[in-house]
């Protein structure tokens, strides 16, 4: 939040008058950058959401979970979402805790007086965990290349990957602060851990959806956690489905939610 406030008390050269306010660009990459310095400082925090999803990828890899219905390797299926579920892990868990206890204790009401409105808070947060994001997903693709010996299918989409990435993470940071903007702090924590386990339950990460009584995969199929597997499945060359559906799905969620937690934040 310094670098918004710096921006912001230039004073105009020669005129000794205060500078216009800096743009909605500048204020919300500022505060971006903000975020990441906070970020490295949680190190606990980065160790969860780095540490779960190489787990799980690992760990699950070793068995077969999708009860002989896919012909495939575990790993194949459990990369996409593994990387699925840090991004969850990431943009809505940690996201949510993390400014739901900065709403709390005040530190978001410094902001509330500055021209930094809702929409750059929700632009520089969610930019801040994309940045995360990307790293996590090298280490991933890494630890299954190096460790159980993955390696992509012919049909993968590096733009798609990443379209998907930045999609699910404006959906589950929108979401994330939508709750982190209107709920008590602890009833954040609750929430925000409640519905991890029911997106990595629902969200086809261990599981595979066809395991499921048909209503609940239908639900779950409309789930933004399901639409990014998917998403990924495919940009990894891990499925040869049409990835078309699931990424206007995520990006509808993405839009929604974004949208409902700019709109709704409180900054106290």
């Amino acid at each position: 939040m310094s670098g918004v406030r710096d921006v912001n008390s230039s004073r105009t050269a020669g005129t000794g008058t205060a500078a216009r306010p800096a743009s909605w660009l500048a204020m919300t990459l500022a505060l971006a950058g903000n975020e990441l310095r906070l970020a490295a400082r949680r190190g606990e925090s980065l160790l969860v959401t780095f540490v779960i999803p190489a787990g799980v990828l690992v760990v699950f890899s070793m068995f077969d979970t999708s009860g002989d219905t896919s012909t495939g390797r575990p790993v194949d299926r459990l990369l996409p979402g593994s990387a699925a579920l840090a991004i969850i892990a990431a943009s809505l868990v940690s996201l949510a805790i993390a400014t739901g206890f900065e709403r709390q204790y005040g530190v978001l009401k410094r902001l509330g007086g500055s021209p930094a409105g809702s929409s750059v808070v929700v632009a520089a947060k969610t930019a801040a965990v994309v940045a995360i994001e990307a790293v996590q997903l090298a280490l991933l693709v890494g630890l299954a290349t190096v460790m159980l010996g993955w390696t992509a299918g012919a049909t993968a989409s590096p733009p798609l990957v990443a379209a998907g990435l930045v999609a699910g993470t404006v959906a589950f940071a929108g979401l994330g602060l939508l709750m982190a903007g209107m709920l008590r702090a602890e009833a954040t924590l609750a929430l925000a851990n409640l519905l991890f386990l029911v997106f990595l339950v629902l969200g086809g990460i261990v599981v595979p959806l066809d395991r499921f009584p048909a209503a609940v995969a239908s639900v779950a199929g409309v789930l933004p956690a399901a639409a990014l597997s998917q998403v990924l499945a495919t940009g990894l060359g891990m499925s040869t489905a049409d990835a078309t559906e699931p990424l206007a799905l995520l990006i509808g969620w993405a839009v929604v939610l974004a949208t409902l937690a700019a709109r709704r934040f409180r900054w106290d």
